[in-house]
């Protein structure tokens, strides 16, 4: 007869840890607020929406305990207000399972465009400077009006997607408001500069002339940034393994790195490198290269 043994959970303890730093800094910041002079305020404020986002990525991947419901729990709370956790999982894996990285008909989170149509706003974002000072808001503009337009449609897709959702965000603005931080100042320290810290990962780690695996880029020295990103600068490596933990993937990457050279992924010594190579420079022309023959 056969035998079944329940499961163990395995909890990942890093991660564990990440998720009691960001919540509890975030807790702290925002209850402190008053005694925060405005520019710290920013800087930490935006750091910690940022890593919040970058552990979401990591449950969406399955971490800490490899259970849906208790990861997706984790990394659920509204931080930054305008973005459902459970759009940003059905996108993410979506990106991870399209045919064609990069390509916009397959991939949901591509940044390149299939047609000239929308030139002005990629301009504003083609190059570093512009991604992170208009990127947040020409990005966040752009997902609303879309979740707009598909509640026309699926209204009661979007009311199961978005009720959870606003029941979070109500949450987060019943503690703003007990704390007595005013929305409009949590816009601008904390969901804009976290968007935009979160935009300057994204901004050149996907290129769509790239055989490396997700047509990914490497940032192989992040420093600060890496733990920011809890790694997925090493981009490369988490496309090729997007189950494998973040602290376990400097060291697949150490392993791998001579075979993602030769399979065609770009390194980048560190985001310093790319703020000087992109800062006023686009890093690649974002009509996609399937259709700019088509547009010529």
């Amino acid at each position: 007869m056969r035998k079944f043994v329940a499961r163990v959970p395995v909890i990942e303890w890093p991660t564990l840890t990440i998720a009691v730093l960001i919540y509890a800094g975030w807790i702290a910041l925002t209850a402190l607020h008053a005694q925060v002079p405005l520019p710290v305020l920013v800087v930490l404020g935006g750091w910690l929406v940022a890593w919040q986002g970058s552990l979401q990525h990591e449950t969406i991947h399955g971490h800490p305990t490899g259970f849906s419901r208790v990861d997706s729990a984790i990394g659920f709370a509204p931080l930054s207000l305008w973005l459902p956790y459970r759009l940003y999982r059905r996108s993410h894996l979506a990106h991870h399972g399209a045919k064609v990285i990069t390509d916009p008909r397959h991939d949901p989170e591509s940044r390149y465009r299939l047609s000239s149509q929308g030139a002005l706003a990629a301009s504003l974002q083609s190059t570093l400077v512009g991604q992170m000072i208009f990127g947040p808001a020409l990005s966040i503009g752009r997902f609303l009006i879309a979740e707009a337009r598909r509640a026309v449609r699926s209204p009661a897709a979007v009311a199961r997607d978005w009720a959870p959702h606003l029941i979070g965000v109500a949450a987060v603005l019943w503690w703003l408001d007990h704390v007595g931080l005013n929305l409009a100042t949590y816009l601008l320290a904390f969901v804009y500069p976290g968007t935009a810290l979160t935009m300057l990962r994204s901004y050149a780690e996907h290129r769509a002339d790239l055989a490396s695996p997700g047509r990914a880029a490497i940032v192989e020295r992040g420093g600060l940034f890496s733990v920011l990103y809890l790694n997925n600068n090493l981009h490369a490596a988490h496309h090729e393994r997007p189950r494998l933990a973040w602290y376990r993937l400097p060291s697949y990457h150490r392993s791998h790195r001579d075979r993602f050279v030769e399979r065609g992924a770009p390194i980048y010594r560190g985001y310093g490198e790319i703020i000087r190579r992109f800062a006023f420079r686009s890093h690649d022309d974002m009509l996609h290269p399937d259709h700019r023959a088509r547009s010529a």
